[in-house]
């Protein structure tokens, strides 16, 4: 006999390779064939699994311009289970929470994150102590969470270890969709080493940079091939390129496109046998125009874009994911430092890169890019509302809900979770705020989640509940 406190916590796994660890090829092959039959909702409670019950919500469900009439909303375990206009009868048990007639909402979802270089210094991130850097960034994820993010795309850094600690509860914080190393050439935005590190040996020892995933150096096609997969082999869900410089690392203009066309093309090769896909670091127009010829799915950022771009991104049906990025974070680099003048140089195209998004209706996500900064992390819903310069609330938190969710898709079996993200709707995943207000008429609430965000939850489970008795 199996211990029925064993199996749960073999069933409880979300990796497979924990199935592997722990079940026989035999038994596991019986056990697939049982959990591969339909589960009906009525086995779902019957089998005692927690259940929460908001009553009196208007939802906006991460579509719509409006919200909702007064309904009710049922989640069981860590699915959305029923929503009606009716009153629902709730199981012995059911937690309840009465709204009052706020609003249901999706958690938020940040497109361009880096959940482990939020919190060190540069220099506290080139040394490498991988356990401060995993402590910290446990410390923010869990932050992150009760700001009411409950989903981030990591596009850049070592994170497999935290969000493996996350998704085994070992640790508060929001759902991530891993990139893992940014890879990058000698010289390119991500390579953080310094001078004395030169000559680099092929096929010698790496830095530390490289050593703990922050960064990995590619200068051939087939050297970006290794690294891409060694990427996947870890868990990414996609791939993350650095096409041309960047401002925050140290010997990469702006200007210079990195990766040569076929070394891109080799890492969309990569990606696309793995079912999933590349996004890339770029700014200017020629690195731009390179990493569309090579094939990618997601331009980051593109701040420095010609119309002549944005036709053909919007043509091509390329994904754009862009930061409205605060001004503080341009200014917190020293006055003539090599980081302060590529800023200047960059910050000016980004709100014409938004008007050109909208003109040319490119499907655009929305993220934050902050690095280095706790401060800035707490402002990562006002972050979103100044989105208000360019959008309407409503289209801004369509944009950070249903719309990233949508990028998010695109990784295909590779996504870490199983379910529907970026929505409130029966069958969808249970990531859910309830808003003290109605965030379609004043998108500064979410701005402030410490006291206009009431209930916050994340795959069923409540991590903040201000109305609870």
């Amino acid at each position: 006999m199996i211990s029925c406190k064993w199996l749960k916590k073999v069933l409880g796994a979300r990796d497979s390779r924990v199935w592997r660890r722990f079940l026989p090829v035999g038994l596991m092959a019986s056990l697939f064939v049982v959990l591969s039959a339909p589960v009906t909702a009525q086995q779902v409670a019957a089998s005692g699994v927690q259940a929460t019950l908001f009553k009196n919500v208007r939802i906006f469900d991460g579509k719509s311009s409006a919200l909702s009439g007064p309904s009710n909303v049922l989640v069981r375990g860590n699915i959305i289970e029923r929503i009606s206009t009716a009153p629902i009868t709730a199981d012995v048990g059911t937690i309840i929470i009465d709204a009052g007639g706020r609003t249901l909402m999706p958690g938020l979802i940040d497109a361009h994150w880096h959940a482990m270089f939020i919190r060190p210094t540069p220099p506290e991130m080139l040394a490498g102590n991988v356990g401060y850097l995993n402590l910290i960034a446990g410390d923010e994820a869990k932050d992150t969470l009760l700001r009411g993010f409950t989903t981030v795309r990591d596009v850049g850094g070592p994170v497999f270890g935290l969000k493996q600690a996350i998704d085994s509860g070992f640790a508060i914080g929001p759902r991530i969709f891993p990139s893992g190393a940014m890879i990058t050439v000698t010289s390119g935005h991500g390579d953080f080493r310094q001078l004395s590190d030169l000559p680099r040996q092929i096929g010698g020892p790496l830095t530390r940079g490289e050593q703990i995933g922050g960064f990995a150096l590619a200068d051939s096609p087939d050297e970006v091939r290794v690294r891409a997969r060694e990427q996947l082999m870890q868990g990414a869900s996609q791939v993350k390129l650095t096409a041309g410089g960047g401002v925050s690392s140290p010997f990469s203009p702006i200007d210079v496109v990195t990766f040569t066309e076929p070394e891109l093309r080799a890492a969309v090769e990569a990606a696309h046998n793995w079912g999933t896909y590349v996004a890339v670091h770029a700014f200017t127009p020629e690195a731009i125009e390179q990493a569309i010829a090579a094939g990618v799915t997601c331009i980051e950022h593109g701040f420095l874009m010609t119309e002549a771009d944005a036709k053909l991104i919007a043509q091509k049906g390329i994904w754009l994911s862009l930061q409205p990025l605060p001004d503080d974070l341009r200014t917190g680099f020293p006055v003539g430092s090599v980081q302060r003048e590529k800023a200047d140089e960059v910050f000016p195209g980004i709100s014409r890169t938004y008007e050109l998004a909208k003109k040319y209706k490119i499907k655009t996500a929305w993220g934050t890019d902050v690095l280095f900064s706790r401060a800035l992390a707490q402002q990562q819903g006002a972050i979103l509302a100044s989105l208000a310069r360019w959008y309407t609330p409503a289209e801004a938190l369509i944009m950070a809900t249903s719309t990233n969710a949508e990028l998010l898709s695109l990784s295909g079996k590779r996504a870490p979770y199983v379910g529907k993200l970026g929505v409130v709707e029966a069958g969808a995943l249970a990531d859910l705020l309830l808003v003290d207000g109605d965030p379609l008429q004043n998108l500064n609430l979410v701005a402030d989640p410490n006291r206009n965000f009431l209930v916050i939850m994340k795959d069923g489970k409540i991590y903040k509940n201000t109305l609870a008795p």
